[in-house]
């Protein structure tokens, strides 16, 4: 196994993960109910999100949360979403940058939980 180190790295993580997402009987249905037949977009999306986040190539120019924020969602989904990415990402890299790839899920998802309990009036 390797590190996280080039596009193709990051494809492979997005298109696992994804997978895994869409199969995911709590976090698939919202998944679907959103991106219904249109994956590929919200893939290409992922991918140069990906790359910018930890590969430092400026390729994803966009604001994340917006999409995220009305969705009927909560801690339960996140968690999953984050078990997920970590068993992916387990599976296919180790070392630095895949560490950071889970810490930075990791920062996202306690970000958005906060953003959207904020929206919700919850805090």
């Amino acid at each position: 196994m390797h590190d996280i180190e080039t596009l193709a790295d990051i494809k492979i993580l997005v298109d696992a993960f994804y997978n895994k997402v869409g199969n995911n009987p709590l976090i698939g249905p919202v998944f679907h109910g959103v991106l219904k037949q249109h994956w590929q977009p919200h893939m290409e999306k992922m991918y140069q999100f990906w790359q910018t986040v930890l590969l430092e190539e400026y390729t994803y120019n966009g604001r994340p949360f917006p999409p995220h924020a009305e969705l009927p969602i909560s801690k339960d989904h996140f968690d999953q979403w984050l078990a997920l990415f970590k068993e992916t990402l387990k599976e296919h890299f180790q070392g630095p940058k895949a560490d950071e790839a889970y810490w930075r899920a990791e920062k996202m998802a306690i970000m958005f939980m906060s953003k959207i309990a904020y929206r919700r009036g919850d805090i």
